[in-house]
């Protein structure tokens, strides 16, 4: 038998939000405790998924919608489309995962000509009915038929020029009947066809339109960056409508339990008087707030107080609720678990543990590694010069600097370029949000906290000043003004997210609060900061209490490994010895290169071998009594040389000039036509590098086993490793382990010392994943080379792709996010899987860790702890991301555990 489409609000609890989306699973959690909740119906995810599968209403949901609709009738003694006792509701999208402003709403449907001259009779109030009616064409336009609101906004300027007025909310009874009009003689322009009367017909279309609303272009955007996935589909919730523009003692408000922003305690929110919901969070009226509320209306505001708390102790978290007043009836329409910054999301968590309401291990999962990433990002440096030229609503930390950009489009496209844009506007829409997240931050000059702007800023972790009403935005001119100031298109501004402040120009950045204190640095905190501070390094300390996978670092310089050591880090997992010959040390593998015989080879590999002797002392003194993993030389030797189209074009045009070309330009010349390879990436590095000249990899351990000397008699404790880079076979690993042994031993003759230094290697080929066990009979431990292993199992070039396709392929959702900013579970992990079962049949305790960039990624460190890794591996900026993602990742897989048994 077919399953139910459709539920009313009586039904079900929060825990059904894969059925009833987010948004219907707390209207159902809120009637089921009692609360004011306009009444209403879910239609299920279900029947979303049907119908963008089939592009078709699923079979028997009309009638279901009937069904559901008579009921809803009866219960309010009211009839849809009936002028007498008119109905009217609202349709408004609800996915399993809050994604605000993302998809569509439709107001009032059920609004007639015939319903609202009703309603203008039998409230007495004809102003409010039109409006109504006017509202509902509106969003119906917009949202049905397709019409885009810069051409709503065109009509609606024809009609207040012809009046002589600057706002709909100037217009008289008749201009509003107007612009109504007007809407839909514009909407009848875009459809080509007649606008339907019947209401009916109005909510079939609506409910299809907020179904199709899931794979518009700003919800695929959102999805892709949240990591929601694409086929969950959208509940839609169609709950009768309460109005907030009834009346003078009527308004709309969204309200938080606690401040969003920076995780105060007390209400926090925004009330809009003769307004409806969308009204608010558009940011088209600036709002008053919820003290200033309390002062109009103290008995609603009290009744509202208790409402918070209640929920706010119900679901032990910040809650943020939308609700409306209609003639001092206070009518809650929904609630969720409130977006919050990152310094909000950390104070809060630490606030309710100590209230009792939630357990540490509870406080530690409701913060992640990508909000502690956001707290370490740079702050403005406000003791240099900086020309403050307007403030408004801090409504998302932060410190942004940018170009300023008018248009959400040319955003996208200029930072895709490489451009850091500030976007200004107005006011944002869900249109926008493709420049919101390509920009480095959001100004605009109307709105508050709870605004489009500020609560899509907030959850992305976006720098935002809102409500900026000091500054004038003219978009099609593309400036803004500030007094005597204009700011053009193109010119650099700066805002301060936590202060509200727009600065002229570039204001320079220092360390945050969070990233000073976690090196150490320890300096004069604001009070707002210091809260911050302790309640990261509270939930930071938790982690490290309860995790079970290391975290080391990847440091190349002795300066990397003493950060990353002050930052956490417990020993370095990858020390590319191949970046120690960067910069102006790249002379020595060109001149390698370039040796005419072996005799000249070895000359240089020994002007090489003091100069890593030094890095190795100096890394493994910032290390001491911790293990240091060296990478042996696995250098693609294009990255050193003059690429060939380039020295032949050099070469060609001298000789057409009858220039005289040095004998070492035809060298270099010589041996970059004999190093050539079409694939470098694939040809002559690594293991196979240190098998043609085996030289070179002596010497790097001979250089290590005298660090380790040197560091031992100056009073500290070493723990070198080595590990061989791109092996794929055990014949490789065994002829370079045997080599790299005889030298280890041979260098520590007549110092009276030995030691047994760890010789392991990197799984980074398809091959040696699924041969692991074979490699383990030859080597003391494994490290993912989650890099490399991504690009060949996915025969991807990362610099080419990242350029080429793979931005489309993540437009249209054939990949849900890069395979090289988060490991792909379902290729790459699998290979990693099968190498760790392997390795450890071999030796149950085989030490097993991963040093790709995929180490420091909050979503891969789960993955690799439930694989039961021993250490992940980072850039010395990740360590305490890592830390804290390791301890949620303890927690979440040992609350699976106790779930499913």
């Amino acid at each position: 038998m077919r399953a139910q489409l459709i539920h009313p609000f009586t039904f079900g609890d929060r825990n059904q939000s894969d059925l009833l989306g987010g948004k219907g699973a707390n209207l159902a959690e809120m009637v089921r405790i009692g609360l004011p909740v306009p009444p209403g119906f879910t239609i299920t995810t279900e029947a979303c998924r049907e119908f963008l599968s089939s592009g078709t209403m699923p079979e028997g949901l009309p009638g279901e919608i009937t069904s559901s609709l008579e009921f809803l009738e009866k219960s309010l003694n009211r009839e849809f489309g009936n002028p007498e006792k008119p109905l009217l509701v609202s349709v408004r999208s609800g996915a399993k995962f809050s994604m605000p402003g993302m998809m569509e709403t439709v107001l009032n449907v059920g609004m007639t000509p015939d319903v609202a001259q009703s309603l203008a009779d039998t409230t007495g109030n004809p102003r409010f009915a039109w409006d109504s009616y006017r509202r509902f064409i509106d969003m119906y336009g917009r949202t049905v038929c397709g019409v885009q609101l810069a051409e709503f906004h065109r009509v609606e300027a024809r009609v207040l020029a012809a009046v002589g007025v600057n706002s709909i909310q100037e217009l008289d009874l008749l201009g509003l009947q107007n612009l109504a009009d007007s809407y839909i003689r514009e909407i009848e322009a875009v459809t080509a066809e007649p606008f339907p009367t019947d209401p009916h017909i109005h909510l079939i279309r609506s409910v299809e339109a907020v179904f199709r609303s899931w794979n518009s272009e700003r919800a695929q955007v959102y999805r892709q960056r949240e990591r929601i996935p694409s086929d969950l589909g959208t509940a839609v919730n169609i709950q009768s409508m309460v109005f907030g523009n009834l009346s003078d003692d009527s308004g709309t408000g969204v309200a938080f339990t606690r401040d969003p922003a920076t995780g105060a305690t007390g209400s926090y929110g925004d009330y809009l008087e003769r307004a409806q919901g969308e009204d608010v969070v558009a940011g088209i009226r600036n709002t008053m707030s919820l003290a200033e509320f309390g002062e109009r209306s103290p008995e609603v505001a009290a009744e509202l107080e208790r409402v918070m708390k209640l929920l706010e102790d119900h679901y032990r978290d910040l809650c943020d609720i939308e609700f409306t007043v209609e003639k001092g009836k206070l009518w809650i329409l929904q609630t969720r678990v409130g977006k919050r910054t990152a310094e909000a999301a950390f104070r809060i968590a630490t606030q309710l543990v100590d209230e009792g309401k939630i357990s540490m291990d509870e406080a530690l999962v409701r913060t992640s590694g990508d909000q502690l990433a956001q707290l370490m990002f740079p702050q403005f440096d406000l003791s240099a010069s900086a020309k403050e030229i307007a403030r408004g609503i801090p409504a998302s930390p932060g410190a942004a600097v940018g170009e300023v950009v008018f248009d959400s489009r040319r955003a996208f496209d200029l930072a895709r370029g490489g451009r850091k844009v500030i976007l200004v506007r107005r006011e944002t829409s869900p249109d926008d949000l493709v420049g919101m997240v390509a920009s480095e931050g959001i100004l605009t000059s109307r709105g508050g906290k709870t605004s489009h702007a500020a609560v899509v800023a907030r959850g992305m972790g976006k720098t935002a000043v809102c409500g900026t009403e000091s500054i004038s935005v003219d978009e099609r001119a593309s400036l803004f003004t500030v007094g005597s100031l204009t700011v053009y298109e193109g010119e650099t501004i700066s805002i301060d997210g936590t202060t509200g402040k727009v600065y002229q120009g570039i204001v320079p950045v220092i360390a945050s609060p969070v990233t000073s204190y976690l090196e150490g640095r320890l300096s004069a905190f604001s009070d707002e900061a210091t809260a911050v501070v302790k309640a990261v390094d509270r939930i930071l300390t938790y982690a490290d209490e309860i995790r079970t996978l290391q975290v080391r670092t990847n440091a190349d310089t002795p300066e990397d490994a003493i950060r990353a050591r002050i930052l956490g880090a417990e020993g370095v997992g990858l020390c590319r010895t191949e970046h120690m010959f960067l910069g102006s040390r790249r002379m020595y593998v060109e001149r390698l290169v370039l040796a005419e015989n072996e005799d000249v080879q070895r000359g240089v590999i020994a002007e090489m071998e003091p100069l890593q002797r030094a890095d190795f002392v100096g890394i493994m003194m910032a290390m001491s009594g911790l293990p240091v993993t060296i990478r042996l030389l696995d250098p693609p030797l294009h990255e050193f040389l003059p690429p060939l189209a380039e020295l032949s074009a050099h070469m060609a045009r001298a000789e057409a000039l009858g220039e005289e070309i040095s004998t070492r330009d035809h060298a270099i010349f010589a041996a970059v036509k004999r190093l050539h390879e079409s694939n470098p990436m694939l040809g002559l590095r690594g293991v196979r590098l240190g098998i043609l000249i085996p030289d070179l990899y002596k010497m790097q351990v001979r250089a290590l086993v005298h660090a380790y000397l040197e560091v031992r008699k100056l009073g500290h404790n070493p723990q070198p490793e080595v590990m061989i880079p791109l092996v794929s076979t055990q014949r490789e690993l065994l002829y370079l382990r045997e080599t790299l042994e005889a030298e280890i031993k041979k260098t520590f003759v007549g110092t009276g010392q030995k030691l047994d230094i760890p010789i392991g290697t990197m799984i980074e080929t398809p091959r040696a994943a699924i041969t692991a066990d074979r490699l383990a009979n030859y080597a003391d431990f494994f490290s993912f080379g989650t890099n490399d292993l991504t690009q060949l199992t996915w025969a991807f070039s990362r610099d080419d792709v990242e350029s080429t396709f793979l931005p489309r392929y993540l437009d249209l959702e054939l990949l849900p996010f890069s395979p090289f900013e988060s490991l792909d579970e379902a290729g790459v992990g699998i290979l990693v899987r099968k190498a760790t079962e392997l390795a450890r049949t071999v030796r149950p305790d085989f030490k097993l860790g991963v040093c790709g960039e995929h180490g420091g990624d909050p979503r891969s460190i789960h993955f690799f702890h439930e694989l039961g890794l021993d250490y992940v591996s980072c850039s010395p900026f990740r360590v305490p991301v890592a830390r804290l993602e390791s301890g949620r990742a303890t927690v979440l897989k040992s609350a699976a555990g106790s779930s499913s048994s």
